[in-house]
């Protein structure tokens, strides 16, 4: 097992996973899923953000409470499908600022295209978390990693639904730095380069697009 991949195992994650995948989910629930577990996955991804006490009055009294200790890290989502994925992260980090990387995959060659990169400057201060819902052959991960980190990230976690074992190991050892979070890892690669047995492609699936 790659020491950077984290899977995350709860029940109300499993469920939601399993509905995502069945091929019969239509495109408006599908959306709805895909940030619910965008944010299910973003509380785990953010479990090790330090914390401080600070004062607090309650209606009652007062008291020492555990607050974080920084601003919120910048949101990355990867587009199309990670705008879905990073939903979810916004819901649980409203005040947190919010990039994009819009990659496209080569049908052919399965290499990834930069068509936009768009950066908050927080980002060379608070570090950021990256959205994208497959990890697959690992070229768009690490081409996005690879783009955040030219950006001034200081640090970085990649979040995911599912991943598959070739691009887990593809990523890990291109940015050994990097933990990755997702739902599930799963069988394989089929030879078009889709993860097995997967949840097909999940842009398309989103907003309804062929």
């Amino acid at each position: 097992m790659v020491p950077q991949l984290h899977i995350v195992d709860h029940a109300l994650l499993a469920h939601r996973l399993g509905v995502l995948r069945d091929a019969a989910t239509p495109s408006a629930r599908f959306r709805r899923l895909l940030a619910e577990i965008g944010a299910l996955l973003t509380m785990e991804a953010t479990r090790g953000l330090e914390t401080t006490l600070a004062r607090v009055t309650t209606p009652l009294t007062e008291m020492d409470h555990r607050m974080l200790a920084a601003p919120e890290p910048v949101l990355v989502a990867v587009l199309r499908a990670g705008l879905g994925l990073m939903e979810g992260g916004m819901q649980v980090l409203p005040e947190a600022p919010v990039g994009h990387v819009g990659l496209v995959r080569d049908e052919h060659t399965l290499k990834p295209s930069q068509y936009m990169l768009r950066m908050p400057p927080e980002v060379k201060t608070r570090g950021a978390i990256l959205f994208d819902p497959m990890l697959a052959t690992g070229g768009s991960a690490i081409a996005a990693v690879q783009r955040v980190k030219e950006a001034g990230a200081p640090h970085l976690r990649f979040v995911c639904v599912v991943a598959a074992p070739e691009g887990v190991a593809k990523l890990a050892a291109a940015h050994p730095d990097v933990p990755i979070f997702t739902a599930a890892l799963d069988e394989k690669l089929d030879h078009r380069g889709f993860i097995v047995p997967g949840l097909g492609d999940a842009g398309d699936r989103c907003f309804g697009t062929e």
